[in-house]
């Protein structure tokens, strides 16, 4: 996308509240923020139709941006729920897993990839990441670490990369496994979902496209999508629009359920969103290109993980700083120089609560990583200079180290 095209985007509206603004391409020194979403009068307009309709939960939007998601990621249908969460913990649920199963997860991912497995009394099993250059769950190693208990794996999608899915297949039918697919970085990506017995999204305020809490599933088998969406209204059979539609008050409830629905003023967001989120895609691409050039030439002693142009969403810009390099003094130096950074992740198995439940986890790789790892700024709203801005205060930072 071209910035003069993001440019009108931007001045159709106020950008997201829950980010400041990045600062145009013009002198400015506003912070340059890892992230921030583009909200402009489409979405106000969505708003306030929703409000208007006088319908603001589980209605005609909520269908209807499930039909677009399903359309776009190349399936029949999805199940829309209010967080990234819910869905991992639903299709936890869904596939039966529970106490005494173990669940295969990485451990350079956000606690709720974990905290899901935990919810339904199954176990969670630490998998190392392939290599510093592939921060993906290592198949080797998790080959090491399968028992009899073994009954899922949660494949994280690290920075909109996807891992191998035909070796990631071919283990788990090798072990009769089920593969969930935790794709809160690759919404839009090309083969998110496809290999996966189910697939959780998320739209927080930070992600690809947004809105501002959210989530969605994707399941292969039709009837664990529809026992997902009974479980998000509680297990009732009938929902109020359903209700109200079929001329009936009656409903039953057939199964334990929760209240993870997703709302109509969410829905409308969301289905605004998600027909830019292929230009917003291709712009991350094409900064995330850029970031590549300009570090090779300014920093040749920063890894950028990932093959160039290996398929991706290209959610984040993750960077290995040199090893002897000081990071929190590389955070410090460039919020001088106006320009905001993130850690993903501090691995799950080194926080607190987590440490004290896992002690004897070992994970050399996933810890090395996590030590030397920081995200640069990548968002759609990003013009080209300032890719070249944040590379040559990168540079300067190591420099003056």
């Amino acid at each position: 996308m071209a910035d003069a095209e993001i440019t009108t985007l931007l001045k159709t509206g106020r950008k997201g509240q829950f980010y400041s603004r990045a600062g145009a391409d013009n002198g400015e020194t506003s912070m340059l923020l890892v992230a921030e979403p583009i909200l402009g009068s489409a979405e106000k307009t969505a708003l306030c139709d929703v409000i208007d309709s006088g319908w603001i939960t589980m209605g005609d939007r909520v269908r209807s941006f499930e039909r677009m998601f399903a359309s776009v990621h190349g399936t029949d249908d999805a199940v829309a729920v209010n967080s990234c969460t819910a869905a991992l913990h639903l299709i936890l649920e869904a596939l039966g897993i529970g106490r005494a199963d173990e669940v295969l997860v990485p451990s350079l991912t956000f606690v709720a990839t974990l905290n899901c497995v935990l919810y339904v009394g199954a176990t969670p099993i630490f998998v190392d990441v392939a290599s510093l250059d592939t921060p993906l769950m290592s198949i080797e190693d998790a080959e090491a670490r399968v028992t009899p208990k073994t009954r899922a794996i949660i494949l994280m999608h690290y920075a909109g990369y996807l891992p191998a899915d035909e070796d990631w297949r071919s283990f788990a039918e090798r072990h009769n496994l089920v593969i969930i697919e935790d794709a809160a970085h690759a919404v839009g990506v090309q083969g998110v979902g496809r290999y996966g017995d189910a697939t959780a999204f998320s739209f927080y305020g930070n992600k690809n496209m947004t809105t501002a809490e959210g989530g969605m599933v994707l399941a292969r088998d039709p009837k664990v999508l529809s026992q997902i969406r009974q479980m998000r209204g509680h297990g009732m059979t009938l929902d109020m629009r359903q209700r109200l539609k079929g001329r009936t008050p009656h409903y039953d409830v057939t199964m334990l359920g929760f209240n993870y629905r997703m709302d109509e003023l969410r829905a409308a967001i969301g289905l605004v969103q998600l027909e830019r989120l292929a230009i917003w895609n291709a712009k991350r691409k094409s900064l995330t290109d850029i970031y590549r050039q300009r570090l090779a030439s300014l920093c040749p002693d920063v890894l950028v993980p990932f093959r160039a142009g290996a398929v991706t969403a290209n959610h984040i810009m993750p960077v290995i700083l040199p090893p002897d390099a000081n990071r929190d003094e590389v955070v410090e130096l460039l919020m001088q120089a106006g320009i905001q950074t993130a850690i993903h992740y501090s691995p799950v198995h080194r926080l607190s609560y987590y440490a004290k439940a896992f002690p004897d986890v070992r994970l050399p790789v996933t810890e090395a990583y996590a030590a030397r790892e920081l995200s640069l700024p990548l968002h759609p709203a990003m013009v080209s200079a300032q890719v070249d801005r944040v590379a040559a205060a990168l540079a300067d930072a190591l420099t003056t180290l």
